[in-house]
């Protein structure tokens, strides 16, 4: 492709940090306002936000090719074999680690584990594309 050339991981993490901030926001207004999670027990006032988050990503991905954060930087996935932006089955698994916070009591372990191993992958990568890219069939994070 043209004019476009993998991110690193430092951008990636800063539009994934702006992307937590603008969904946990979004996020905890729209449960506040549905008035949801208020009366869930324990562990199982994760689900609603899990669910959000993921969403969020994916949906952002598929209709405009980058979420907010990404957008910010200047940032954008595209699709395996260089499409414009993913499909919905790219993107959701390229985004299917974030669901590991619904497992009870070690999801958010998981989770990090996942986090870190994405972290090591596109670090190591002569693409910068984690495991999460290789495993959605090779999306790839590009700045263009």
């Amino acid at each position: 492709m043209t004019g476009v050339r993998a991110a690193g991981i430092g951008p990636r993490a800063v539009a994934r940090f702006i992307d937590w901030i603008i969904a946990g926001l979004v996020g905890a207004i729209v449960f506040w306002l549905l008035n949801i999670g208020a009366d869930l027990p324990g562990w199982v006032d994760v689900l609603p936000g899990a669910g959000f988050g993921f969403l969020y990503f994916v949906g952002f991905e598929v209709l405009t090719g980058a979420t907010p954060g990404k957008r910010l930087l200047g940032l954008r996935v595209i699709a395996a074999g260089g499409g414009a932006k993913p499909s919905i089955a790219e993107s959701a698994k390229r985004n299917a680690y974030m669901l590991l916070n619904l497992i009870p009591w070690i999801g958010g372990l998981l989770w990090f584990c996942a986090a870190l191993a994405i972290a090591l992958t596109v670090s190591a990568s002569s693409t910068k594309q984690g495991w999460h890219d290789v495993f959605a069939g090779g999306t790839q994070v590009v700045k263009s």
